[in-house]
């Protein structure tokens, strides 16, 4: 009798129809495998982030946005860091800081001091629940800076593209987004962040992570951002997104 000879990785008496099925899926799953770490974020610290930093065309926000970086003052003030972050940057007018004399700058904590912004949020609430993209929108109008809310559901991939370019590319405007943390591999739910530079050949944008106690800055794929925007947030029913904010009045 004629004993099969194994072949590697399969029993010895897989029929070669079953070989064949196994070795297909194997190389699916290997594809599958490299397309995800592929799109696995890249932390700006490593020397692969710098690089694509160094490269970037499109990172006229990223100056701006360090020298103004701060953490988010507890769980859930994402919005609100990113928010002080973005009016910081712009250098939109700021209301007095206790302590500082003269100099206005934005903080977490005067962020609310105008009645106009309490009337949008209750800073308390927001320390519970956070916020959703159309409350980022009107806490940022309420400021006097000109804020766009664009639910993602309502962009296809390359026009998220499009607007991502041009907004990294100009320095007079902020590009916040609103995203599912599961969506980019990371564990938690809803988050907003600022978005500082884009990296065209590598299609990935830098994403300045407020949480930084949890997260680093990372470069994330654009095409999974997007998927990750598209999510929908359960305190509005509706899909997550951006904003983009510049000085001026929100008409």
């Amino acid at each position: 009798m004629k004993i099969p000879v194994p072949l590697l990785g399969f029993p010895a008496f897989t029929s070669e129809r079953a070989r064949r099925a196994i070795a297909s899926a194997a190389l699916a799953w290997a594809a599958l495998a490299g397309a995800a770490a592929a799109a696995a974020p890249i932390p700006l610290a490593h020397p692969d982030g710098m690089a694509l930093l160094s490269r970037s065309l499109q990172r006229a926000d990223y100056a701006p946005l360090a020298e103004t970086f701060l953490t988010q003052a507890n769980l859930a003030y994402c919005g609100v860091a990113s928010s002080v972050m973005a009016l910081n940057s712009l250098g939109v007018p700021a209301p007095a800081v206790s302590g500082y004399g003269s100099n206005r700058f934005w903080t977490q904590d005067n962020l609310f001091s105008a009645e106009a912004s309490r009337a949008v949020l209750d800073p308390a609430v927001v320390a519970r629940r956070g916020m959703t993209l159309q409350q980022l929108r009107d806490l940022l109008a309420s400021t006097g800076a000109r804020a766009r809310a664009i639910h993602a559901s309502t962009l296809d991939l390359p026009a998220f593209r499009r607007l991502v370019e041009a907004s990294l590319a100009n320095p007079d405007d902020r590009l916040l987004v609103n995203y599912l943390r599961r969506s980019v591999g990371q564990e938690g739910g809803g988050h907003i962040s600022p978005l500082a530079a884009y990296h065209a050949a590598s299609d990935r944008v830098l994403l300045l992570d407020v949480a930084r106690y949890r997260y680093p800055s990372v470069w994330l794929s654009l095409a999974t951002l997007w998927q990750a925007m598209r999510s929908t947030d359960p305190d509005s029913g509706r899909s997550r997104g951006l904003v983009l904010v510049s000085r001026g009045q929100t008409n």
